[in-house]
């Protein structure tokens, strides 16, 4: 018996060992990508993050654990060249050397460089011409869904006459998730999906831009404003009851005119997605 339990305790030290390590490692990841020009910190730390840190640690399959993280990149937004940014920062903090040193994507190894673009590449082709309205790991409406009702909404005044700002607005609800790690991140966006829904039962349209932003297509209506305060403290609610959710993911809820013109309208959704 005292063997197993000294086992044991080696076991839960080299866990926590670990999961420090990775924690280290995250963290000056992140800053140093944001310093090699990160735009949108808050949604930097994607599930595939944790993935390749652990990779790194335990002698994984980093190629394969980098694949992953391109993947999610081109989905969540993340162009190319800020991509191969990340994996430059990356690169340095491996390296040893100083995070806040101008990074040089021509010392990164190349078979990092061509995994990540290669996977990049494909993911941006396949939501290209794939022309999936929802999210495959969360089954919430996505941004290509939010364009497809916009378009439409925008014919619609287009025939009527009327200007589409004057009707509907945008409401756009924002977690502060820069303190959440790993799928805690996909599962705050899964609640904060289905209380959207909950309080905007009345046919109007839910989607999950980005990481860490939701909002609703609605109509303006008298009650918008409580709608939308009933629809934060929802949000909060539900977060507080997971432990891991409720004291770093603090919601902001607020309403966005649409512009008038839908091509605006379209740079409108990209650049709330990555706010």
């Amino acid at each position: 018996m005292a063997v197993r339990e000294a086992g044991s305790r080696r076991h839960r030290d080299d866990a926590q060992g670990t999961s420090c390590a990775l924690q280290e490692l995250r963290s000056r990841w992140r800053t140093a990508s944001t310093r090699a020009g990160w735009r949108f910190p808050s949604d930097w730390g994607a599930p595939e993050v944790d993935e390749v840190c652990a990779a790194v640690l335990t002698g994984g399959d980093l190629l394969a654990a980098l694949g992953d993280l391109a993947r999610a990149r081109a989905f969540a937004g993340a162009d190319l060249d800020e991509t191969l940014a990340d994996l430059a920062a990356l690169h340095a903090v491996l390296e040893s050397r100083d995070e806040s040193e101008c990074l040089d994507l021509d010392t990164t190894p190349a078979a990092l460089l061509r995994s990540v673009a290669v996977a990049w590449a494909d993911a941006a082709l396949s939501r290209l011409h794939a022309g999936d309205i929802t999210d495959t790991l969360s089954g919430q409406a996505n941004a290509d869904y939010l364009r497809v009702r916009l378009g439409e909404i925008y014919a619609e005044c287009r025939r009527k006459g009327v200007c589409p700002a004057e009707r509907y607005v945008l409401l756009v609800a924002t977690l502060d998730l820069t303190k959440v790690d790993g799928w805690s991140r996909l599962m705050a966006m899964v609640l904060v999906g289905d209380v959207l829904r909950s309080v905007f039962d009345g046919g109007e349209s839910v989607a999950v831009l980005g990481p860490s932003v939701a909002v609703v297509l609605t109509e303006r209506d008298p009650a918008l404003a409580e709608r939308a305060a009933d629809a934060r403290i929802l949000i909060k609610d539900r977060l507080t009851v997971d432990p891991d959710l409720g004291p770093g993911a603090t919601p902001e809820v607020r309403i966005q005119r649409l512009p008038a013109g839908e091509p605006a309208a379209v740079n409108l959704l990209r650049d709330i997605s990555r706010a």
